[in-house]
């Protein structure tokens, strides 16, 4: 039997920890068959980002045309889209598809470059989350879109449902970054029902990639026929492997290992 289809909709990473690199690696460590459509090309490493270029409107859209009108998709995940005008390209080309979509709303990098347009953010808002099976902000993201500060736990609960009110069918908090604690605690909510998702807080500080790699393997258990939560529940403990075996990578932080279990 073939694989099943999942597409990133992304930028590079030139340093393969993230972006499309993360997500494809991801993608394959999962079983699936990823496939891609750049939106932007960035230079990056281990200290950070140090140019973005975007691609033209055109050339995103020839890519996703060329990929859903032969192979076809199973499930889509988004990430860098850099502009407005690119946020609403995908968006339009989202819209018509039958295929589960993870909307992974990239505002900044792990080194605090920005990636996503200050006038973009209105775009994500009414044009993207409305599209969205799953919308997976960190707490930097639910800040940016919501105005929602997350410090502590019992924030969360508020933070998903400003998310909501975007219309994602789900949405997934991710408390990795909250401070202290022995857990990495992330919310799943649809609004009517509530997953806690808990694992073990690694203390490893080559964590970079770990919101695509999250967000493509949620995409990759979709595709496999998972409900969400399920889909959820396994990406995690994926990626919550994938931070443990994490390791340096030239001189600034490393990214997360994708290829963990086969090391295992």
């Amino acid at each position: 039997m073939n694989p099943p289809l999942v597409l990133t909709v992304a930028g590079s990473d030139s340093g393969g920890g993230a972006g499309v690199q993360a997500d494809l690696k991801t993608m394959l460590a999962l079983g699936v068959h990823g496939m891609s459509v750049l939106t932007a090309v960035t230079a990056q490493n281990s200290r950070g980002v140090q140019g973005v270029w975007e691609l033209p409107v055109e050339a995103v859209r020839a890519q996703f045309r060329a990929v859903v009108d032969d192979i076809g998709v199973q499930a889509v995940k988004t990430g860098m889209l850099a502009s407005a005008a690119l946020v609403e390209t995908v968006a339009e080309l989202l819209a018509p598809v039958e295929a589960p979509v993870v909307v992974d709303p990239v505002g900044v990098s792990k080194h605090g470059d920005p990636l996503l347009a200050e006038t973009a953010l209105d775009s994500l808002r009414t044009k993207l989350l409305p599209v969205a099976t799953v919308a997976t902000p960190n707490l930097d993201e639910v800040t940016q879109l919501t105005g929602v500060r997350v410090a502590e736990e019992g924030d969360m609960r508020p933070a998903a449902e400003a998310v909501l009110s975007y219309g994602p069918r789900w949405v997934l908090i991710k408390g990795g970054h909250l401070p202290g604690g022995q857990e990495a605690v992330d919310l799943l909510t649809d609004g009517t029902e509530e997953h806690w998702l808990r694992a073990p807080r690694h203390d490893n500080r080559h964590t970079h990639g770990t919101g695509c790699t999250l967000a493509s393997a949620i995409a990759s258990g979709l595709a496999k026929g998972l409900e969400v939560p399920e889909a959820v529940r396994q990406a995690k403990e994926y990626v919550t492997g994938a931070i443990a075996a994490g390791f340096a990578l030239g001189a600034g932080i490393g990214p997360v290992d994708h290829g963990w279990r086969f090391r295992a």
